[in-house]
């Protein structure tokens, strides 16, 4: 009997589909997209511009088998089901699927569906409707421009100043990074003071401070101006107005991708990477002790909406949780570029609490989905509420405030205090017109501070704001930049524990020649513009061909113009010649860092080692002990290495690191009679061993010293 196909992205989401829709379907992966741009034709674009940019599609070659198990599971199914994500990009992939798997586009074969639930899963499958081209031209329109920007700036830039890729958000986002460093090395430090009244009444002290003079706000630029004012401090201190209000501090709004990966960055000091990472595996499924169950929504959404049914459920256990009194109302709240196709990033189902599901997820997994859990939970109750009272004290012609609160009800912070700290601050009892009689006026010297550098959740946070690209590409983008060795997110200070982005040379420089150059197309208002112009693509207000003329017809003149005017980057030289072919040597960045090389590369491809970068180990002359060949440093992805200069014919490697001697106890083996000895294990630790080892694998376990056991 021939079965249902249903092809999903991801295997382990295919898993867990399986299981929900039972023995009459078959859930298969094309784990991701199957096709791709060609890199062949003109420029390797794999467009043909001049025919109206009619796009060149090839399966990938890691691919290819993938689609020919697809295409033989295809052939022998009673109908099959496309259900790729929910987005822009799923909605390509079951494009590029009907395609090479020969369906009617015309057919109600997609299905879509925001969580991996049985009861999502099988709704989906009861209402499936054809593939929306508007949004796949949406996507195909994202894809060409990336492609003409990236591999024309790319080239270009390779081969001007040796840099190693352009991008149109990537570029921009590298933009905002240098900006930020020109900022801060053009800010120029201003001094300015501020004046204060410290008062004590009833063991309860506390701090005012003067807000204006003679009616005007003081502007104090140096220390002899604060000592005048201080001077004038010399009346009664009277309490002459207090004022009391009731204040409401509501709850944040549930997650988007931006929201989720700013929190995860500062609250559990996630990158933006490992944050999709571990958000990903949650949406696809966890094994909750034989069932597997998605345990939030799909992870890239810019919607703030929560289904009816999911905010009924939530208030429900609001209220037997905490009481009816903490029971809120829906926030809602997105931004102008809101795709709005799916809901905002919740847990699939309000009971399944943290802690009852702890001990089946990873400490990342709990965590993450703590913070999702209490963040949606928390939009839903309501706001917390405060006592606030403000003070004004007067003294001659001068005023000093101080304001304090008290919370008298604790609403969303019942479940988000842990994220988002509060205090009171109280005030001893006053009266108005008393007189205070503890009180000692201070001075405060400041200086005014530089813009700060981005931090990962800032940069993320400035994206979004900006409309620059979408949330869901913001984790790719500060991978490549730092991939690239454009910027490197490293501490802020010595004893600091924020890493922020500072910007390489290369990554200053590169972002020098396309703003000279390609400033009027790498911007944040012409970037975000193109991102309102693809929203009108996916929406069927707008061409997309048209589009891509208007672009092109700007865009290709201005790397015409870069060509012929940009000047390359010269060499840095090394000071001696090559030993092969007698031209100079210079030094080259290569993946691994800085190395020497021929300047006539690539007619001569010698090279060699930069010695300064290499270990003091690595500076003597040493011979292979195979064929007698001179040793050379390699760098793989685990570091550097010796290895024969006669590869491929000798493939003899060595490591760099010196292997420490095994260090004699004096005591003897109890199994074979000879020496134990001392030696250091793969992971750094001490054991004492037989030194007949491999023959002999006696080991002895060393005592722990009293000091260590304390």
């Amino acid at each position: 009997m021939k079965k249902h196909l249903v092809i999903v992205e991801s295997p382990s989401k295919s898993k867990t589909i399986e299981k929900y829709l039972g023995k009459d379907y078959r859930v298969v992966s094309s784990k991701g997209h199957v096709c791709d741009l060609a890199t062949s034709g003109k420029e390797g674009l794999g467009i043909d511009v001049e025919n109206d940019f009619e796009p060149k599609y090839k399966i990938s070659k890691e691919k290819k088998e993938v689609v020919k198990e697809l295409k033989e599971y295809a052939s022998k199914a009673k109908d099959i089901y496309l259900a790729s994500d929910p987005d822009r990009e799923g909605e390509a992939i079951a494009w590029h699927l009907a395609r090479v798997l020969n369906l009617n586009i015309e057919d109600n074969n997609r299905i879509v569906f925001h969580e991996i639930t049985k009861p999502a899963i099988l709704e989906a499958m009861k209402e499936p409707r054809q593939i929306d081209m508007d949004l796949v031209k949406s996507q195909e329109t994202r894809r060409m421009l990336d492609r003409i920007i990236g591999f024309k700036l790319s080239k270009l830039l390779q081969n001007k100043i040796q840099s190693k890729s352009a991008g149109r958000v990537q570029s921009v986002a590298l933009k905002l990074i240098v900006d930020r460093e020109n900022e801060i090395k053009a800010f120029k430090q201003e001094e300015y003071w501020t004046i204060h009244a410290q008062c004590k009444k009833q063991n309860k002290a506390f701090e005012t401070d003067l807000v204006k003079v003679e009616g005007k706000k003081p502007k104090i630029k140096n220390e002899e101006e604060a000592k005048a004012l201080l001077e004038k401090c010399n009346g009664e201190y009277v309490v002459s107005s207090i004022s009391k209000k009731q204040k409401k501090k509501q709850p944040k709004l549930p997650f988007t991708t931006s929201t989720m990966q700013q929190e995860a960055s500062t609250k559990l000091g996630f990158g933006a990477k490992k944050t999709m990472s571990v958000a990903q595996k949650m949406y696809e499924g966890i094994d909750l002790g034989g069932n597997m169950e998605g345990l939030i929504t799909y992870m890239r959404s810019d919607s703030t909406r929560l289904s009816d049914i999911f905010v009924s459920d939530a208030k429900e256990f609001i209220a037997n949780t905490y009481g009816k009194e903490y029971v809120g109302h829906v926030h809602q709240k997105n931004g102008k570029n809101t795709q709005d196709a799916h809901e905002a990033i919740r847990p699939t189902n309000i009971n399944r609490t943290p802690e009852s599901i702890k001990d089946h997820l990873t400490n990342d997994q709990y965590r993450l989905y703590s913070l999702i859990y209490a963040r949606t939970l928390a939009s839903l109750m309501k706001d917390a509420v405060y006592d606030v009272t403000s003070i004004k004290i007067t003294n001659n012609d001068l005023e000093f405030s101080a304001s304090g609160q008290t919370m008298t009800f604790d609403g969303y912070y019942k479940v988000y205090s842990k994220y988002e700290k509060q205090s009171d601050a109280l005030f001893p009892t006053l009266e108005e017109n008393e007189v205070l009689k503890n009180v000692t006026p201070i001075s405060k010297q400041h200086f005014t501070e530089p813009p700060a550098r981005y931090t990962e959740a800032k940069l993320i946070k400035d994206l979004e704001e900006k409309s620059i690209g979408r949330p869901s590409t913001y984790a790719t983008i500060i991978d490549t930049l730092q991939k690239r060795g454009y910027a490197s997110l490293d501490k802020a200070s010595e004893t600091s524990k924020t890493k922020v982005f500072f910007p390489s040379e290369q990554g200053i420089l590169t972002n020098e020649k396309l703003q000279q150059y390609f400033s009027s197309v790498i911007n944040v208002e012409y970037t975000a513009d193109m991102e309102k112009t693809l929203d009108e693509i996916a929406e069927g207000n707008e061409d997309s061909i048209s589009y891509m003329h208007k672009f092109y017809d700007k865009f290709a003149p201005l790397v015409e113009d870069a060509y012929e005017k940009m000047p390359k980057k010269e060499l840095e030289r090394v000071g001696r010649t090559c030993p092969e072919c007698g031209g100079e040597l210079v030094y080259r960045n290569g993946r691994f860092g800085k190395f020497i090389s021929c300047i006539n590369f690539p007619t001569c491809r010698y090279t060699e080692n930069n010695e300064d970068q290499l270990p003091e180990e690595a500076k003597e002359e040493k011979i292979c002990p195979n064929c007698g060949a001179k040793m050379v440093i390699k760098k793989g992805r685990y570091g550097q290495f010796w290895a024969c200069s006669n590869y491929p014919e000798c493939k003899t490697i060595e490591s760099l690191k010196k292997k420490a001697k095994p260090e004699p106890t004096g005591e003897m083996c109890p199994e074979c009679g000879h020496e134990l000895v001392r030696r250091k294990s793969r992971f750094g630790t001490t054991f004492i061993g037989c030194s007949n080892y491999p023959k002999c694998h006696y080991i002895k376990k060393e005592p722990k010293k009293k000091e260590e056991e304390k």
